[in-house]
């Protein structure tokens, strides 16, 4: 759901700062993706991804603990749904 769509986000930005390398045929080739800016990309990536790993499993755990909860009271119901 919305976590998914950080990592959309994430993507979008990083696929517009990516460009096409210059040159080509009898001149030589150089490359405008610089391996700084690879390397921050790979981080915004990987940050991106393991926090919403970390979110996913906390929403899993507190989930768990709710229908646990709500499965020996019942009067907790109405309280999970809201």
């Amino acid at each position: 759901g919305v976590i998914g769509i950080y990592g959309f986000i994430i993507a979008v930005v990083v696929g517009t700062k990516i460009k096409e390398p210059v040159g080509g045929g009898s001149q030589a080739v150089t490359p405008q993706y610089t391996l700084f800016s690879a390397f921050g990309h790979l981080g915004s990536g990987l940050t991106g991804g393991l926090s919403g790993l970390a979110a996913g499993m906390a929403i899993g755990i507190v989930g768990d603990a709710g229908v646990r909860a709500t499965a020996q009271q019942p009067k907790l119901f109405v309280g999970m749904i809201l």
